[in-house]
């Protein structure tokens, strides 16, 4: 099954603030550190052990002008430094300190503690042969993902960085292509008419009736910035919105409906159950393992053929939606679906 091919982890509610809707106000910090709550390592850390986020770590030095200049801006911005506080451990790491410290089971020390400017092992761990300042590095997945980004960052230029690591984007999408896709999706003013028909789930339920077909369940919510980069690009493709169109029905479900819902005679409702913020629908079409945004693909008898997790591009879904969709899913395995793509 094609959901063997993808990583599906626990459950992961992340309430995350759009904050690239509105216009970002500046406000100075009374200090050099802007708005963002920074931790050292060790602290960082031991909040890990307790409740998993990713880590974001300014690599900075004491000379480094542009390193105080994103402090005075991106890092005083209110709508940036609430997201960062709130998903991530923010670490503010000078890349010349003689401090000793411990990085996931290692410690690192000064490359040369005798001379007053030298760069720190971690450093050189984190950056590479990079060594240019300010640097940010983003950390995730049990410090499994890591991603650098070099120089400066306005607000502008780390709102997409943030959200492709808080919302695990990188389990199915480089960060160049989800970068272009975030900004069409926030940004572009450019008016697109959609090709593609969207339906309620009560719709498509009623139209499965009396003309039976698959159905494509799009499963979001209103705080999820890579469920409307998707929603706005991968599902505005041309092609494959006139193959959806034909082969299937393809439903937009907010999690956070109060609708009830009939689905293979139960009823679900919004919050029906404990400690589930979100329609008991979502979770059973996702079968208990849910995520944002998640595709559940249902056959013509409402049966879940396979719930695919995360955030996909056009390139990424259109093999997927054509597995189903030819009904190659019945006589073929993904592996070996994906093996004849290739050939």
């Amino acid at each position: 099954m094609l959901k063997k091919s993808i990583i599906v982890t626990g459950l992961i509610l992340l309430f995350v603030k759009t904050f690239a809707q509105t216009d970002h106000q500046n406000n100075t910090a009374s200090n050099e550190s802007g708005l963002v709550k920074w931790l050292d390592f060790k602290e960082a850390q031991e909040l890990y052990k307790k409740q998993p986020k990713p880590f974001l770590i300014d690599v900075y030095t004491n000379w480094c002008g542009w390193c105080k200049h994103m402090m005075k801006t991106t890092y005083s911005d209110q709508g940036i430094a609430g997201y960062i506080n709130t998903y991530f451990y923010p670490i503010k790491f000078n890349a010349e300190t003689k401090d000793t410290i411990e990085y996931n089971g290692v410690k690192y020390t000064s490359t040369d503690t005798a001379r007053k400017q030298s760069v720190h092992a971690l450093a050189i761990k984190l950056l590479g042969n990079n060594l240019s300042y300010p640097s940010t590095v983003f950390v995730s997945n049990n410090y499994q993902f890591n991603l650098l980004s070099t120089g400066y960052l306005e607000a502008k230029t780390i709102e997409p960085i943030l959200v492709f690591t808080v919302e695990n984007v990188y389990k199915n999408c480089n960060y160049e292509e989800f970068k272009v896709n975030f900004n069409k999706a926030f940004y572009d003013t450019t008016k697109t008419v959609p090709t593609i028909k969207w339906y309620t789930m009560n719709e498509a339920l009623e139209l499965q009736k009396t003309k039976p077909k698959k159905i494509i369940v799009d499963i979001y919510t209103s705080f999820c910035n890579s469920c409307k980069v998707m929603n706005k690009t991968t599902f505005n493709d041309t092609k494959l919105a006139e193959y959806i169109n034909e082969y299937f029905y393809l439903v937009d479900f907010n999690a956070e409906s109060k609708d009830s819902i009939v689905f293979n005679g139960t009823t679900f409702k919004y919050s029906a159950i404990p400690n589930f913020p979100f329609h008991s629908l979502a979770l059973a079409l996702t079968m208990n393992r849910f995520e944002l945004p998640s595709i559940t693909v249902l056959d013509e008898n409402l049966q879940a053929l396979d719930v695919i997790p995360f955030y996909l591009t056009e390139k990424a879904i259109n093999p997927i939606i054509h597995y189903f969709g030819d009904n190659e899913y019945k006589s073929l395995k993904w592996s070996e679906y994906i093996k004849t793509l290739k050939n």
